[in-house]
């Protein structure tokens, strides 16, 4: 197959989204960009443009939607807001939609781009997170692959080519451990945000830092795991990998495991998804294992992490749960960057939510929307509550 693969990125200007142009700039054979969309970097979005040329850029923040219009090239439409993601996402020249949108904001057009019939390439925990059981039914319903970005999703993607459910006994998702896996838990009250900001192996927005930093973000992509490739939570754990060379494993009824290792790079994973089923040569380093020279393993501390108890415990529930979990914890974390919050009271936050939310199973979409919106609300609550007062 030499045809090219047109794709939509919306959220292009995140490191996901930059990552995805540098496959395109590196196989500019086989991946055409004809669509690009951003939260609110509209100078960026505009350098994209005027690089990529697409058939279309969208501004979810229409602020400055003005100042670019006249100034994209001829011929690339301009479109703003929630409906001009959905216009991106539907756009009739895209075979591909990747979504690397941060938070909610991406759902909507995700499920638009299925009912396009278009391939959909996740990087947006949230979407299968809030509403796993709703996707994957649309998923199928129309055909439309669903191809994971994350490093970790992408791993186990790779290890199950050619093999049927009924051969897999576990999904092993390696996490970094973040900043403070070796701190004791006594001392994360003292944790201060420009020390959990600092990434042991990534570089990534604030957010899914914190993420990483508590857990929470392998909390996600658990439940993600289980609607990704249809095993029950119970099926899906966790180990810590400090190196993050081992990106996931798949654990075999046989009691073999195999594993997907590359350098932490999230070209690696993009390329694959844009590609599959081919591999092609490209200019990413290749990994050398002498040079690494030994690879850890540890389970993680669950008196550390308790986040990964209330992932289990959301995903294994179901329903609205995943959502209000996932919704409390996106307002928790800025409340912990802006210093009204100590960090253990970002998953105290949300168990206290969790605990006070009453379940919806097989939510309808709205349901899940109502679900998110009264879990922030609630969230709030409890940050007032527990509000740091100053000296």
């Amino acid at each position: 197959m030499s045809s090219r693969k047109r794709v939509v990125i919306l959220g292009s200007t995140g490191s996901i989204g930059e990552s995805a142009l540098k496959v395109a700039r590196d196989l500019s054979d086989r991946m055409e960009v004809v669509g690009l969309a951003a939260g609110r970097s509209a100078a960026a979005l505009l350098k994209q443009a005027q690089e990529f040329k697409p058939r279309a850029v969208a501004l979810y923040d229409t602020t400055e939607l003005a100042s670019i219009r006249g100034q994209l090239p001829s011929g690339t439409a301009c479109h703003g807001g929630a409906e001009g993601l959905i216009e991106l996402a539907t756009l009739a020249e895209a075979d591909m939609v990747l979504v690397s949108i941060v938070g909610t904001a991406g759902l909507a057009p995700a499920l638009a781009a299925i009912r396009a019939n278009k391939e959909l390439a996740v990087a947006s925990k949230e979407i299968l997170v809030m509403a796993g059981e709703e996707v994957t039914r649309e998923a199928a319903a129309h055909h439309v692959p669903i191809l994971p970005v994350d490093s970790e999703h992408n791993a186990i993607f790779q290890c199950l080519v050619g093999e049927p459910s009924r051969h897999v006994r576990r999904l092993i998702l390696t996490a970094s451990g973040g900043p403070f896996r070796q701190t004791p838990a006594a001392d994360l009250a003292k944790v201060t945000p420009a020390q959990a900001l600092k990434h042991p192996t990534w570089n990534m927005g604030r957010k899914i830092t914190i993420d990483s930093a508590t857990l929470f973000n392998k909390g996600l992509e658990m439940i993600e795991a289980r609607w990704l490739f249809g095993v029950p939570m119970e099926q899906v754990d966790v180990v810590v990998h400090p190196q993050s060379i081992v990106h996931s494993l798949v654990e075999f009824v046989d009691g073999s495991q195999l594993a997907q290792l590359s350098h932490s790079d999230m070209c690696f994973p993009i390329q694959y998804a844009v590609t599959y089923p081919d591999r092609l040569p490209n200019c990413l380093k290749p990994l050398d294992l002498a040079q690494v020279g030994s690879l850890h393993f540890e389970a993680p501390d669950p008196v550390r992490f308790p986040a990964l108890r209330l992932a289990r415990e959301a995903g294994m529930k179901g329903g609205t749960l995943p959502a209000v979990m996932n919704a409390a914890n996106e307002i928790a974390v800025p409340a912990f960057l802006d210093g009204k919050i100590l960090f253990p009271a970002i998953w105290e936050t949300v168990e206290a939510v969790m605990r006070r939310h009453t379940n919806v199973e097989h939510p309808t979409l709205d349901q899940i929307i109502q679900a998110d919106a009264w879990a922030r609300a609630a969230a709030g609550d409890e940050v007032m509550g527990r509000t740091i007062e100053c000296p």
